[in-house]
């Protein structure tokens, strides 16, 4: 599926004004659970100077949503994140993605995983994230089946429970 041209797919500025900021910050909120939640804009801050790639949607100059992602390496304190730097030498970690709900079924979600995939597919490394198994998000479990994920391992945590999955690129 071709994204729509409508849609506009931008790299985070590397200088992000607090509007930027907060409306990626209260996408994701009202994301949650789908999507951790975060304690603060500060902290949506510093998750990113960590992070890698990092892209976002626009329409009409709204954003609908993003990715937020990883490389090995980072000084990421993720639980999840650090099953795949213990699981993998290389890697692509998708930290998180939301998009509107009203914006949904329109190939973004698809499209960012495809530009994700590209850049694992370039550095011939894998493709990682996990999934809510508790509450169940089998939509996303399904997407990430169809995408050509595989599921390699399961966590529980004391409120919520991931499968971690991976797409081999090499």
């Amino acid at each position: 599926m071709i994204l729509d041209p409508k849609f506009k797919v931008s790299e985070f500025p590397s200088h992000m004004s607090k509007g930027f900021l907060k409306e990626i910050y209260n996408l994701n909120q009202e994301h949650t659970p789908e999507v951790g939640s975060l304690s603060s804009i500060a902290y949506l801050k510093e998750l990113i100077k960590l992070s890698s790639n990092n892209f976002y949607i626009s329409f009409e100059n709204n954003i609908i949503g993003f990715m937020i992602c990883f490389r090995e390496g980072s000084e990421y304190k993720s639980k999840n994140y650090k099953f795949f730097t213990q699981n993998k030498a290389k890697f692509l970690y998708i930290d998180r993605i939301a998009v509107k709900s009203d914006y949904r079924r329109n190939g973004i979600g698809r499209s960012l995983y495809a530009l994700i995939g590209s850049i694992a597919i370039d550095k011939e490394i894998p493709l990682c994230c996990e999934v809510n198994t508790q509450p169940l998000n089998q939509i996303s479990i399904d997407f990430h089946e169809n995408l050509g994920f595989c599921k390699v391992g399961e966590f529980a945590f004391n409120d919520h429970a991931v499968a971690y999955f991976i797409k081999e690129h090499s």
